[in-house]
């Protein structure tokens, strides 16, 4: 299979531009690839055909980069050989995965605990690590809930190594694996000239470089209604941005007439009630990941809070409760 779709944008094409006889031709290109359990998409414009190709191939390379070192599905990489390893001894690890998860670290306490990537025995006895998901025994959700907490990771930033306090912690990269990949790839198309374009890590991790030929106001993002994925609760139009959704749509199940979501509240042990959707837009997608799962969880208990404080950072948030009529909103 071809690894790179050539489209050129025409007036009998989807896009029309403006072209004169100076001008040269507008080129699209769009591919896909999967890593890290999810799909990664790019989509640019440009006039270079050969530097748009060669941008684009240093972005997937990047992406299957990130599933070596990031990946918890592949027993090899420096993620796995952390949560293999680090209960016993501590792990030096690269540079890179210490101030990732310095960073993780970070949105746990800023959170309050709601974003947390030590979340793993939670996903593993709910059934949603390589599987759709299964409602436990209160007991198993009790015994994984204690090997739970950010506070479970000991960082030694002079010897750059991991440790967990206790048998059992599991480090899982699901909240903030795509986040990152999709800001790594974003800055080598950028670095490489691509001024505009777009990324998206599986649909729901999303950076927007520039804008499109034919809308200056920027890349047109449909946030879905959460009951209903025919149909678009709001529109918005990103420009050097990023927008995250988190959604119980997205991984669940059904079991004694509830369903189940895998967005899991580390704090309590068990999927996160009241909300149907969040969607978060922030100038990097390790951020607008990150956060879209505490506003989830909390929901407009502390949403409300968080959006103002993190308003002149660039964050705008959209939120969808689950209530008997859907309500959707930003949050002011």
């Amino acid at each position: 299979m071809k690894r790179f779709v050539i489209f050129l944008l025409l007036a009998a094409l989807a896009l029309r531009v403006p072209v004169t006889a100076a001008d040269p031709e507008i080129l699209r290109f769009e591919e896909s690839m999967d890593a890290m359990g999810a799909t990664y998409s790019i989509i640019v414009y440009g006039t270079d055909r050969a530097k748009m190709l060669g941008a684009v191939e240093l972005a997937f390379d990047e992406a299957k980069r990130l599933d070596q070192l990031l990946s918890n599905y592949r027993p090899a990489s420096e993620w796995s050989q952390v949560n293999r390893y680090a209960a016993e001894r501590p792990v030096k690890v690269s540079s890179e995965l210490f101030d990732l998860l310095a960073a993780c670290v970070e949105y746990s306490r800023q959170s309050g605990g709601a974003f947390d990537i030590s979340v793993g025995p939670l996903m593993k006895v709910w059934g949603f690590y390589k599987g759709s998901g299964h409602l436990p025994h209160r007991a198993e959700v009790r015994g994984a809930l204690t090997h739970v907490g950010y506070r479970n990771l000991i960082l030694d930033p002079k010897a750059r190594t991991v440790r967990f306090r206790e048998p059992g912690v599991e480090i899982d990269p699901g909240g903030i694996g795509k986040g990152y990949a999709v800001d790594r790839m974003v800055a080598l198309l950028k670095a490489n000239g691509v001024v505009s374009g777009m990324v998206s890590g599986g649909g729901s991790s999303i950076y927007a470089i520039g804008t499109p030929p034919d809308e200056k106001r920027g890349w047109r993002m449909s946030i879905r209604d959460p009951r209903d994925e025919r149909k678009t609760v709001q529109e918005v139009f990103l420009k050097d941005e990023s927008m995250s959704t988190s959604g119980s749509y997205e991984k669940f199940f059904r079991a004694e007439g509830r369903i189940y979501s895998h967005i899991m509240d580390p704090r309590t042990g068990f999927p996160a009630p009241g909300m149907l959707s969040a969607s978060v837009i922030a100038p990097k997608t390790i951020d607008s990941e990150a956060w879209a799962k505490p506003f989830f969880i909390d929901g407009l208990k502390k949403g409300r809070q968080w959006a103002v404080e993190f308003r002149s950072k660039g964050f705008r948030v959209y939120l969808c409760e689950d209530r008997s009529e859907l309500s959707c909103a930003w949050l002011q």
